[in-house]
């Protein structure tokens, strides 16, 4: 297979390359469930993992991003972007195969440090298949879908995520309880499963096409410094910093926090996991209008300080009886995952809204290395407080151990990063105001159209039948004739009429 760039790309090529983009983000969404996240924090905690260690895991995909001046560097010399991204997309999935395949023959060496070792060397290569990924779907994805596109195809790649990490929970902790000298193996089947689904990501990649770019002549030290001489694009990047170290500071702890401290089991910390995806998968396409019709930066304005009040919840829960204890933490993942969903789509349109297209790669790759840099500092600095926090401080706040001082910390670096986005510029900004009445209005609207669902009708007629049963003193004709039931009805009979 021959993966040169085309001069011109028609329309139907570019529409077989939205598709084979979706189908290499679901398979390495598939990689990234089973070999990131909780389930990663679940393997190190198996192995016995340090609170910094734990910290090191999370900042290795972040800290390795330094790495995409490679993928210019190569970007420069070759302009074949395609070919750049599938060679490197497949050196990062090797190591996950390596890592499945050692415990099934060498159980004696699987540990930590062997973990991280080969799991550096994934993140490596990942991040120059990222560089010259970004460029590449910078030219590829119409400018006027941008936001629809990328809305879409995460609410499809979360959909997957929650569907499997689901099962892969019930799977693992049945072994954990019947079959616990089969745990490592179970944990190595699903590296070596998320290997084979990253190579068929890397197959659709290769068969996507690639519009052939302006090659870059200047020199690599030039080309980074220019964004950085950009007033504008300069305090994006001040901003991205400061949000994604409050990010990263303390999210990569949550999964640590539940399993350790409030002795939580694996389904039902993934089974929050799994309420914060669905979460942002339902707002998903929200944001991705919003994104289109509004601006990025009003999305954060309003998503952000969501995002930081769970944060500061996050403090108090330890505090809580059990009884209220699951409610509240299933209404803050709630909350984190439709904020989360916003902020990241924000972000990652705002880049690309103000990076000019023919040095896209080189903005898009300065902003990656600037806040990776805060990015993989902040896990690494969040394991070393929480270890400081345990063993300095003896009086429990709130209950239950020191973490609490940890999730404040974060939401004050969330506070101080809100006064920096009011610098940054953006084309087509409009009044948060004006977005809040949207949202206002799409909530009313749901709400009004909850009648109007069959399902939740034979929900309602269920209940009342049980109801019923149960003896008490209600008769179903006297229960229809609830006040306004009629006049919705009547305004039902339209909307059928129209559909049908």
């Amino acid at each position: 297979m021959k993966l040169l760039p085309s001069d011109q790309l028609t329309n139907n090529q570019v529409k077989s390359g939205l598709h084979l983009i979706l189908k290499d983000g679901l398979a390495t969404e598939t990689m990234n469930t089973l070999t990131a996240g909780t389930f990663l924090v679940a393997i190190a905690l198996y192995m016995g993992a340090s609170n910094v260690q734990i910290g090191v895991l999370a900042a290795l995909p972040t800290f390795t991003n330094i790495f995409q001046l490679v993928s210019v560097w190569l970007v420069q010399r070759f302009n074949n972007r395609r070919a750049i991204t599938v060679t490197a997309a497949i050196c990062a999935r090797i190591p996950l195969l390596v890592i499945g395949i050692i415990p099934l023959l060498f159980s004696d060496i699987a540990s930590v440090s062997a973990l991280i070792f080969l799991l550096s060397f994934q993140c490596l290569f990942a991040s120059i298949a990222g560089g010259s990924w970004n460029s590449w779907m910078r030219d590829l994805i119409p400018q006027q879908i941008l936001g629809s596109y990328f809305s879409h195809r995460s609410r499809l790649m979360q959909i997957l995520n929650v569907t499997l990490s689901l099962f892969i929970a019930m799977g693992v902790d049945y072994i954990k309880a019947h079959y616990p000298a089969h745990e490592i193996t179970a944990y190595a089947g699903m590296f070596i499963f998320s290997g084979i689904a990253g190579m068929w990501g890397v197959y659709a990649l290769a068969r996507t096409p690639e519009p052939k770019s302006k090659p870059i002549q200047d020199n690599i030290v030039k080309l980074f410094s220019k964004p950085l001489t950009v007033h504008n694009f300069r305090k994006l990047l001040v901003f991205n910093s400061c949000w994604i170290f409050a990010f990263n500071l303390v999210t990569p702890f949550f999964s640590v926090y539940m399993m350790k401290t409030l002795g939580l089991p694996l389904f039902y910390v993934i089974t929050l996991n799994i309420v914060s995806q669905v979460s942002s998968i339902t707002s998903i396409k929200l944001w991705g209008r919003c994104s289109d019709r509004f601006s990025n930066k009003t999305i954060i304005r309003i998503c952000a300080p969501v995002y930081i009040g769970c944060v500061m919840l996050w403090s108090v829960v330890g505090a809580m009886s059990p009884i209220v204890l699951l409610p509240l933490l299933v209404i803050m993942h709630v909350l984190m995952g439709a904020s989360n969903a916003g902020i990241t789509l924000a972000l990652q349109n705002i880049g690309l809204k103000l990076a000019p297209a023919d040095e896209g790669i080189v903005y898009l790759v300065t902003k990656n290395i600037v806040t990776a840099v805060f990015s993989a500092t902040a896990p690494l600095a969040g394991g070393l407080l929480a270890d400081f926090f345990t063993s300095h401080f003896v009086i429990h706040l709130f209950g239950r151990g020191q973490w609490n001082l940890l999730f404040m910390s974060g939401a004050a670096v969330g506070l101080l990063s809100m006064k920096l986005l009011k610098t940054v510029q953006e084309n087509g900004e409009l009044d948060k105001r004006l977005l809040v009445t949207e949202l206002q209005h799409n909530f009313k609207k749901q709400l009004r159209n909850w009648h109007h669902m069959p399902l939740l009708r034979r929900w309602f007629y269920l209940r009342t039948a049980i109801v019923l049963k149960k003896g008490l003193s209600l008769e179903f004709d006297d229960l229809i004739q609830f006040k306004g039931y009629k006049e919705r009805q009547q305004n039902i009979e339209p909307i059928r009429q129209q559909n049908s």
